[in-house]
């Protein structure tokens, strides 16, 4: 899976993940790709900073932060995504870590089809959705240290 930031043409920044560049074009040559602030389809790629590790022996400096309010619509957003968080979480089993593992099984009908939840590397989540076991990602919120 690749992250790419997306600008829209209101210079709206957020970002999506897809499975490969091609995807991307794709996505967007459909207009499937929208965003989520003004709903325009008219998006690109924005330029992105490569994450650069820091010298292990170098002291932890603080960075500089700025926290401004969501807008109205982010808020919406926020909460929606809380409502579908909870229903997950009431309706679905967790299985942590296990989760690729879980999944493949109920997939390939060596255990009971249900919903589940849990966590996976980037790598495993590439490895489902290439076998085609249909997964996907929960959205972080802010007060999970977005």
């Amino acid at each position: 899976m690749i992250r790419y930031d997306i600008l829209c043409e209101a210079e709206h920044r957020f970002d999506g993940w897809f499975a490969s560049s091609d995807g991307f074009d794709d996505q967007v040559a459909r207009q499937l790709v929208q965003c989520p602030v003004c709903g325009s389809h008219k998006v690109s790629k924005a330029l992105m900073t490569p994450g650069v590790p820091a010298k292990g022996n170098s002291k932890d400096e603080p960075v500089p932060a700025l926290h401004a309010p969501m807008d109205t619509k982010a808020q919406a957003m926020a909460e929606m995504v809380r409502k579908l968080r909870s229903h997950v979480e009431e309706n679905a089993d967790y299985v942590g870590d296990k989760f690729a593992e879980s999944a493949r099984r109920i997939h390939y009908g060596e255990e009971e089809q249900r919903g589940i939840y849990g966590e996976a590397t980037i790598d495993e989540a590439r490895e489902l959705h290439e076998e085609g076991v249909e997964v996907l990602p929960l959205p972080k919120l802010p007060e999970d240290g977005n």
